[in-house]
C-alpha cells in the first residue's frame, strides 16, 4: 500500500466527528442562531460539549456575556437551510424569521430552542480557558430535549469543503462493550 501525504490544513476533513449543529443565543433580548461544524463531546458524566466559536462570529459576544446557549441538532432534511444560516450574519438579518424557524423558550437558559431540530441541549459555559488561544468553549448541558416524532434521525456531518456526509446504517456492538457497560 502506498500512502500519500495529506495537507495539514485539511486534517479536519479526515476526522470531523460531530454532526453539524445550530447554536442559539439570546443577547439583550434578541435571539440568534448560527451554524457550527466544529464541535465534539468532551466527557460523558457530567456531559461536556466543546464548540469552536470565535470573535469572527456575530454571536461570540453574546456567548461570552451571557454564558449560555442552546445546541440544536438538525436533521439531514434541514441541511440546505443550515448552510444558508451559516452564510449570513445575525447582525444583518433575523435568522429565525428569515429561515422560518420556530423559537421555543428554554427552561434553564434564555437562549431559544429550535423546534424543527431533532434535539436541543440547553447549555451553560463551563470553561473559557481555551477561548483566548483556540476559540473553544466548553459547554455543560443543563437540560436536553428530543423530538419523539423523529425516533431515528439522520444527521449530517461537515467534511470541511462544502460537502457533507449523512449518517448511514447503524451497527450494534453493545455485547462487545464489556468495559463500558455503564454507557449502554
Amino acid at each position: 500500500m502506498a500512502l500519500q501525504s495529506h495537507p495539514l490544513h485539511q486534517v479536519h476533513r479526515l476526522i470531523e466527528p460531530g454532526p453539524v449543529i445550530l447554536v442559539t443565543t439570546r443577547h439583550r433580548g434578541i435571539p440568534n442562531v448560527m451554524t457550527n461544524g466544529f464541535n465534539m463531546m468532551v466527557r460523558h458524566a457530567p456531559p461536556l460539549i466543546a464548540c469552536t466559536i470565535g470573535p469572527w462570529d456575530h454571536r461570540y459576544r453574546a456567548l461570552v456575556e451571557t454564558g449560555e446557549c442552546v445546541v440544536s441538532v438538525p436533521t439531514a432534511d434541514m441541511a440546505a437551510t443550515v448552510v444558508d444560516i451559516g452564510n449570513c450574519s445575525g447582525a444583518d438579518v433575523d435568522k429565525f424569521e428569515e429561515f422560518d424557524l420556530t423559537a421555543v423558550p428554554g427552561e434553564q437558559v434564555q437562549a431559544p430552542l429550535v423546534a424543527e431540530c431533532f434535539a436541543n441541549i440547553e447549555c451553560r459555559v463551563a470553561d473559557t480557558s481555551l477561548v483566548a488561544p483556540y476559540s473553544l468553549f466548553v459547554l455543560e448541558p443543563v437540560r436536553a430535549w428530543t423530538d419523539p416524532s423523529q425516533p431515528q434521525p439522520q444527521l449530517f456531518h461537515h467534511r470541511g469543503d462544502g460537502t457533507f456526509t449523512l449518517d448511514g446504517p447503524t451497527i450494534d456492538l453493545k455485547d462487545r462493550m464489556t468495559k463500558w457497560q455503564y454507557l449502554l
